[in-house]
């Protein structure tokens, strides 16, 4: 039978609404921090779209929202995907609203303000009361919220741009007393130079990231006083070249860990503030990969994460943000825990997985949240994953697989024809639970052993 929405949820609508049972238009949009950065100057780079793995991460809405909510996606997600959803797990689904006109260089959000049919359906449901939801909020998003007139459930534009800045997060971070990472922030070429200056004469290398940099990119490691000086010249010919020397830049000491942490904070419209849990972050040369729960930390860190996660939020609150705010942390080699690393005032991959953890993740047990590449000839229909991973997605001793976005598994398929011999590689989400960490890396080598090579589809699909 299908289940009703979470306590998560409803703690996240009662957050943001004051009742649980507004109804939410969920818009996931992961480009949110392309839009904040382009009033910003960082590390060279080209201008890029949002890319394919990217738009196609929004289907992650359907984990978060319940019944009665809407998720709002440039591409409908695939139907036997929505049944295991449903029926399978017993998740209740939202409704689904697709924009009629979509192309693959722009959001969501712009797809909708393009799509009167869309925008017609979005203001009958903001007649009913509901709020539009985005991960994060743009331009874009405020302009949709006034074309379809769907108030916002969370902060405007300008305040997700102020406080989700790592500038933002070191300021914060020093103010408040809590441990920073030993570094400097840089708004003028000039201070880019006192601060490598400084960072000279600390042991190891040190790294310099974009104010508003994403996952992966935007940061460069520089280990060599050649390197320093070649990124310093890149930068001056552009500020020869613009008239301005302005950047949005932090450089930090590179300390070497045991481990990446990402704690989620909820804070209510009027001051309040909820640690929702903590996890070891999987990264991999800074690329997020996945998250493992629970956190192996001592009761200290967890004290230390606590009082971090209620000062952060206080302060937050006080800046005019309201909402889901994840934050990064790291465990030194040495056990110390600095405990904000940055702040991503928005949703997290890890605010996805709230109601499927409250589900099915059992008290004592272990959790893995991963993806895993997928290559393929041709594109798949999730009834044809389901064959290959088979009584993996079923509970057993051994842990279960649960798949928490399909529609990545067919990116770049539409770039090899159909069937023409030539594989793409796709990203499969999944989030796996086991009583153990023992069972957990095997139940991992059994999905990856699964999904090894080639997939072909049936010769219908």
């Amino acid at each position: 039978m299908t289940r009703e929405s979470t306590d998560y949820l409803r703690r996240l609508k009662t957050a943001l609404t004051g009742d649980p049972a507004t109804p939410l238009a969920f818009l996931c949009n992961f480009e949110v921090e392309t839009q904040w950065a382009r009033h910003h100057v960082g590390l060279p780079a080209p201008a890029a779209a949002p890319t394919e793995v990217v738009l196609r991460m929004e289907e992650l809405g359907l984990l978060l929202a319940g019944p009665g909510d809407v998720i709002l996606v440039k591409n409908a997600p695939d139907q036997g995907y929505l049944r295991y959803l449903g029926e399978d797990l017993g998740i209740g689904l939202p409704a689904v609203l697709v924009p009629e006109t979509t192309t693959g260089d722009r959001s969501t959000a712009e797809d909708l303000l393009s799509s009167p049919q869309a925008l017609d359906r979005l203001s009958a449901l903001g007649r009913r009361g509901a709020r539009l939801i985005p991960m994060g909020t743009s331009e874009f998003e405020e302009k949709l919220a006034v074309s379809a007139q769907v108030p916002l459930a969370v902060p405007d534009a300008a305040t997700f741009e102020r406080v989700n800045s790592k500038i933002y997060s070191r300021r914060v971070t020093e103010e408040l007393g809590l441990p920073p990472v030993p570094g400097w922030c840089c708004e003028t070429l000039g201070e880019l130079r006192h601060a490598l200056a400084q960072a000279a004469g600390l042991p190891g290398p040190v790294v310099v990231k974009d104010a508003y940099g994403v996952s992966g990119k935007g940061l460069v490691v520089l280990d060599t006083a050649a390197k320093a000086d070649r990124l310093v010249r890149l930068l001056e010919r552009r500020a020869a070249r613009t008239g301005h020397d302005r950047v949005a830049l932090v450089v930090e000491h590179w300390i070497p860990k045991r481990a990446d942490l990402n704690y989620q904070i909820t804070i209510d419209r009027r001051g309040g503030v909820r640690l929702d849990f903590v996890k070891q972050a999987l990264t991999e040369r800074g690329v997020h990969q996945g998250h493992l729960m629970p956190a192996e930390l001592s009761d200290d860190q967890h004290a230390l994460l606590r009082r971090a996660a209620e000062e952060v939020g206080g302060r937050l609150a006080a800046d005019g943000f309201f909402g889901v705010a994840g934050i990064d942390a790291i465990v030194a080699d040495d056990e110390r825990v600095y405990p904000v690393l940055e702040i991503n005032a928005r949703f997290n991959m890890s605010t996805y997985q709230g109601g499927l953890t409250e589900r099915f993740l059992t008290p004592g047990h272990v959790a893995l949240a991963r993806h895993y590449p997928v290559r393929s000839a041709a594109p798949l229909v999730f009834d044809d994953l389901r064959r290959v991973l088979g009584p993996l997605l079923f509970p057993a001793s051994g842990g279960r697989v649960i798949v928490t976005c399909f529609g990545t598994v067919n990116i770049g398929a539409g770039n090899t024809g159909t069937g023409d011999g030539t594989p793409h590689q796709g990203r499969l989400y999944t989030l796996l639970t086991a009583p153990d960490h023992d069972r957990l890396t095997a139940l991992d080598g059994a999905v990856r052993a699964a999904l090894a090579g080639v997939i072909q589809p049936r010769e219908d699909s």
